[in-house]
């Protein structure tokens, strides 16, 4: 079923993004508020009632152009990990061990397909809400789309299982880090407090996630041409090659040291702190190991390397493009007038309708602070106190801080994590809003219901 509208290429939705961008600068009054360094001693955080006006000097006519190599130094942590993830999944694949792999899941789970989907959610959906994983997903894409491919399904199938569960844990996390964390630190409340709703609350919408995802593979399985990408070119990289290795146990422990890599990985991230720059190190470290356990040849490791890297080019121009939108909004200072002005309508509301008012204000905050970190500082500060004007306690405010920045997270482009998964899975943007938008507007009405209820019910 092709689109009856013309929808441009995703890297012109985001450059107009950033046009957009400029003139809202242009339009919108440059304000900021006061700001004060929070508890850990590095980040600031808003002072509460102390937005005021500046003045600023108007952004010249070329600032989206020459914005955009600001926007690529900002992001250049993820675009970097891009490469190394493509360079090294290439390796990977060269030793033989993901066909083979994946020849193995694909006769075991023929008669079950909706096992893959299933486990697929629970697992990554354990992964954000336990320890944040986000962009440590980008490497599990093409595996995925294999699978999908192989029972029939498609590349948004894929992409759907890991974004679903992406946005459930992130916005129902009992445990990350990298938002909770600091969200409940910076409200003044205990760390892990109220995590037992936060868990029943994980398990409740994994449910309709599964249901969405499940329901819109079984159309594809029995009408291809019902697919969202049909009419898009397929290149058929997506199918496991009829040859593929037969599965022996020099693979095995190929598979074996990626497991080790990932064990690791999460150690790091969750004992020492690691991000980025450590992930990289040991992405580049498992493409020289695996080229030795799998007596390939050093010019063969690094052609393979270089190759995997360069196939992600385009995945890396959009993560550039999507985060100088914010680069844009930044320089002419109106971040904190747009969310001072969508804030200012929840004094006038009863406690659950500013719970739920919170819950939106948020998620319009994502489009513009798409880092959920970022975001605690700058409108936590703001929401907290604003929750003991209208009746809402502070973990209730929390909670809608992580529902509108983790469930919108698979929606806006200015998520560098969503633009670099939809540009490794090779789906357009507005294909990917056409499957995600009723899972969305459930998302939505389910988290107001949820903050209703932790009204009622005084959740602490």
């Amino acid at each position: 079923m092709s689109s009856p509208i013309k929808v441009p290429h995703t890297l012109v939705l985001l450059f107009g993004m950033v046009i957009l961008a400029q003139i809202m600068t242009y339009v919108l009054p440059s304000g900021e508020f006061e700001r004060q360094t929070a508890a850990d001693g590095h980040h600031e955080s808003v002072v509460a009632g102390s937005f005021h006006e500046v003045d600023a000097p108007a952004l010249p006519w070329h600032a989206a152009f020459t914005s955009l190599p600001r926007g690529f130094e900002a992001a250049q942590g993820i675009i970097f990990f891009v490469f190394i993830v493509g360079g090294t999944f290439a390796v990977l694949r060269a030793t033989g061990a993901i066909d083979a792999m994946i020849g193995v899941l694909l006769d075991k789970l023929s008669g079950v397909p909706w096992l893959l989907i299933a486990g697929g959610i629970v697992f990554f959906t354990a992964g954000s809400a336990s320890i944040g994983m986000a962009e440590e997903y980008l490497p599990f894409i093409p595996v995925l789309i294999i699978l999908c491919v192989g029972l029939g399904f498609d590349r948004i199938t894929a992409v759907g299982i890991l974004l679903v569960a992406y946005a459930v844990g992130y916005g129902c996390a009992p445990f990350n880090p990298f938002t909770v964390i600091i969200a409940q630190d910076i409200a003044g409340l205990e760390t892990y407090s109220g995590t037992a709703y936060r868990v029943i609350l994980v398990l409740l919408f994994m449910v309709p996630g599964f249901f969405h995802v499940y329901r819109y593979s079984r159309k594809v399985a029995a009408d291809p041409g019902a697919s969202l990408l049909a009419g898009l070119p397929d290149d058929g990289d997506d199918r496991l090659p009829d040859n593929h290795p037969t599965f022996v146990p020099a693979h095995g422990v190929v598979l074996a040291l990626v497991v080790a890599l990932i064990g690791l990985l999460v150690w790091g991230i969750k004992v020492h702190g690691w991000y980025l720059s450590e992930m990289m190190a040991l992405f580049v470290g498992l493409a020289v190991v695996l080229g030795f356990v799998a007596r390939l040849s050093p010019d063969t490791v690094a052609r393979e390397f270089c190759v995997g890297a360069a196939e992600l080019a385009t995945t890396a121009l959009l993560i550039g493009f999507a985060r100088t939108i914010q680069v844009v909004l930044d320089e002419g200072r109106v971040v904190d007038t747009i969310i001072n002005a969508v804030a200012a309508p929840l004094e006038g509301l009863g406690p659950s309708l500013a719970a739920v008012g919170m819950f939106m204000f948020q998620s319009v905050c994502n489009l513009f602070i798409p880092s959920g970190s970022g975001q605690a500082y700058v409108t936590v500060p703001l929401m907290a106190p604003l929750g003991d004007l209208v009746g809402v306690n502070r973990q209730i405010a929390v909670l809608a801080y992580q529902f509108g920045d983790g469930f919108t997270n698979i929606l806006v482009p200015t998520n560098a994590v969503l633009v670099g998964i939809l540009a490794i899975a090779r789906v357009p943007l507005d294909r990917w809003w056409r499957f995600i938008m009723p899972f969305m507007v459930q998302l939505w009405v389910l988290g107001s219901l949820a903050l209703v209820i932790a009204v009622w019910m005084d959740y602490k």
